[in-house]
């Protein structure tokens, strides 16, 4: 494994200073701190997948014993293909700014990815998911990764303006003046694949301009207060526009996503119908009912069949290390 590596250089490094004592440290304290806290979960990784398998195992027998239903099997999962999806909402990721970030930074935007990815893969209707503009080196970096070229995403290495119609691309980003009011199925929503720290900035609103494609922000400003940063994660910004094709509205699919320790709350001062505006008028909101009854005949769980990607979609990561993506 890819981390398995740069710990082991590391080790290296640490080595060839201890044979040479004359030579400067290689590495802060802060540095082998880190590095040995890496190391401890290295070695306690099995432990813990053990653990939480049979933690998972657990909650479907207890699940099972209370008549609780269990969903769809991952096997009828699988053999659901979001090509075949009621809903063709394009969504794409562009990961053209890749090489830009720090080997943690884009670690934390994979795994954000991957959360997308898993939550789509389960969704009743699924939106269209692309990745697009990936160089050779993050490519590389992908294929260390999960298999993610495995999945049922469409990938191509080629930018997102050579993919699609230009007069149908709107990059997402939070420093667009433009607000998006309603949802098109014409339309690819672009979503920067990029978690910088505020390192850098107004970086995905000037590549919207450089590449003269339309752009625009999410309307985060016409029904909320927030009492902590307005910053989502990738994951979250995908997440608000599934529930919005699912037909709800805007209102209802941001609090549903949002965490509440960032303290959202709708503005008073709204009118009773903007509320009830629902941003995506198609037949998936219609067909959900029929694709989730499909679904219940289906195959059913069982303990084999029944365990989850590496992803707890529900027990979000991003929410906790406020990993911005910059489309918020």
């Amino acid at each position: 494994m890819a981390d398995d590596k740069l710990l082991e250089s590391e080790n290296n490094k640490m080595i060839m200073n201890t044979d040479n004592p004359s030579s400067e440290p290689v590495m802060s304290k802060n540095k082998l701190k880190k590095l040995a806290k890496r190391q401890h979960w290295l070695e306690m990784k099995e432990q813990r997948r053990a653990k939480e398998k049979l933690k998972r195992k657990q909650k479907i027998q207890q699940a099972k014993e209370s008549g609780r239903d269990l969903g769809p099997s991952r096997k009828l999962l699988k053999s659901l293909k979001m090509s075949d999806s009621t809903c063709k909402l394009k969504i794409c990721f562009d990961l053209s700014m890749a090489d830009e970030m720090t080997h943690e930074e884009f670690s934390k935007t994979f795994k954000q990815m991957h959360r997308c990815y898993s939550i789509n893969r389960r969704a009743p209707a699924p939106l269209q998911l692309y990745m697009t503009g990936y160089s050779d080196s993050t490519k590389q970096k992908m294929l260390t990764r999960s298999g993610c070229f495995n999945w049922d995403v469409n990938f191509n290495s080629l930018p997102h303006t050579e993919v699609f119609t230009t007069e149908n691309i709107v990059y997402l980003t939070s420093d667009s003046p433009n607000v998006i009011d309603k949802l098109d199925n014409d339309k690819v929503y672009i979503i920067g694949a990029l978690v910088d720290h505020n390192r850098l900035k107004n970086f995905c609103y000037n590549k919207a301009i450089e590449d003269n494609v339309e752009h625009a922000r999410l309307p985060l400003d016409l029904y909320f207060k927030f009492k902590t940063r307005k910053v989502l994660t990738i994951d979250q910004v995908y997440s608000i526009f599934l529930r919005v094709t699912e037909g709800k509205s805007w209102i209802d699919a941001v609090m549903d996503v949002v965490p509440k320790r960032k303290g959202v709350e709708v503005k008073e001062d709204l009118d009773e119908s903007v509320k009830e505006i629902v941003p995506y008028e198609a037949e998936t909101k219609f067909k959900i009912e029929a694709v989730n009854e499909d679904l219940s005949n289906g195959i059913q769980r069982n303990d084999e069949d029944s365990s989850c990607d590496n992803f707890n979609v529900q027990n979000n990561e991003s929410d906790n290390n406020e990993e911005k993506s910059d489309t918020d």
